[in-house]
């Protein structure tokens, strides 16, 4: 499994606005600036935060985007899944396979993939700030 930007810039966002979270909403700008990100390759990953409900938006002068819960109420796990699709090491765990039946490494990787599940969803966003 490799987190790819995709992934780490959801995360850095939501790092960024629960950092935030008292100043109301925060533009992608300000965000991009903070994170030495383009707004352009950001506004992909905001979108997929916002689409999954994860951030609220407004616009406007006084817009941009604030965490939709608390920090401590969303995981790891959730916020890179939300960027990456899925954290599974092997795409068989995902689309299955023909031979997993008889596949000598499937019972490794799902025991891999259960190790690294379980410890993102024991890292909160509060966890990283």
């Amino acid at each position: 499994m490799m987190i790819t930007t995709k992934g780490r810039n959801a995360l850095k966002i939501m790092i960024d606005l629960a950092q935030h979270a008292g100043d109301g909403f925060v533009s992608l700008n300000d965000i991009a600036e903070r994170q030495k990100e383009s707004v352009k390759y950001l506004e992909t990953s905001v979108a997929q935060l916002s689409a999954a409900g994860f951030v609220l938006s407004a616009r406007g002068k006084s817009g941009g985007y604030r965490l939709a819960r608390p920090a401590q109420d969303y995981s790891v796990a959730e916020i890179l899944t939300v960027g990456e699709g899925s954290l599974a090491p092997v795409s068989c765990l995902i689309s299955g396979c023909e031979n997993a039946g008889t596949c000598q490494t499937l019972p490794l990787f799902k025991e891999l993939d259960e190790v690294i599940m379980s410890f993102l969803n024991s890292k909160t966003l509060q966890d990283l700030i």
